[in-house]
């Protein structure tokens, strides 16, 4: 989705303007996106919710958008989202914060190449006359910092699951161009092991107000059929069918 992420610069972006996405061809690609916790209960209402494996980050949620790689089932071919929800990291876009050094420091970063960015065009400006950031970058910064807190509950929420052992791989099929096919590397939280948890486990969860992060993704499971519809497009053509038949 990133092609060119620099650091924000008075120097380099101070003629740089930006448009409201009014186009999401920039994520027709992209068949995973990362979630945070406080996004599952609204995600779930349409997108399977799976978490994967980071060497480096261990385990982490993400929408499923796709049953392919570099295909996102809900852009279409006019760039238009066709869900009622949208990924907080897909709405960021074309913005993100990148670490800086081996602190907790961090620094807004901007996709120097998206197609949102003019420099003579409409939009509104990065910076001031002055060259001071606008309420453009004060709101981007708001915006990460905000989603930078929900990322550190989510990294809490993915680490006790690990230590309860919940995660279980997900066996899933699907038919793709008449052929059935296994969806692998994704992973789900095991029921049986979580209705067979100790009292005090169980308490530590709804403690910790994990408790309705995990029921969401349990419940947003049943999406996988709604991929597998739209991938053979028959989702479209039942929603057509019924809007014909609204009009009759």
């Amino acid at each position: 989705m990133f092609k060119k992420l620099v650091p924000v610069t008075k120097d380099a972006h101070k003629t740089f303007k930006i448009k409201s996405v009014t186009d999401f061809g920039f994520a027709a690609g992209v068949h995973l996106a990362s979630l945070m916790a406080h996004e599952f209960v609204r995600a779930a209402s349409v997108y399977p919710i799976v978490f994967i494996e980071d060497e480096s980050d261990g385990f982490r949620p993400v929408a499923l958008m796709g049953l392919v790689p570099e295909q996102n089932l809900f852009v279409d071919d006019a760039g238009e989202w066709s869900a009622s929800y949208i990924p907080a990291i897909i709405r960021r876009y074309p913005f993100a914060l990148a670490k800086v050094g081996d602190g907790d420091q961090y620094t807004v970063c901007l996709d120097e190449e998206s197609d949102l960015f003019s420099q003579k065009g409409d939009g509104k400006p990065l910076f001031d006359k002055e060259g001071n950031p606008s309420e453009v970058i004060e709101n981007v910064k708001k915006y990460l910092t905000e989603l930078q807190q929900m990322e550190l509950f989510t990294s809490d929420f993915c680490k006790f699951l690990k230590e309860q052992n919940m995660f279980t791989p997900m066996n899933m099929r699907v038919v793709d161009n008449e052929q059935l096919k296994n969806i692998t590397g994704c992973y789900v939280l095991n029921e049986e092991r979580l209705n067979n948890l100790s009292d005090q486990s169980f308490l530590d969860m709804k403690q910790k107000n994990f408790l309705p992060v995990i029921y969401a993704h349990l419940v947003s499971l049943s999406q996988v059929e709604r991929l597998s519809m739209l991938k053979s497009g028959k989702l479209n053509k039942d929603k057509k069918n019924a809007d014909d038949a609204s009009v009759h």
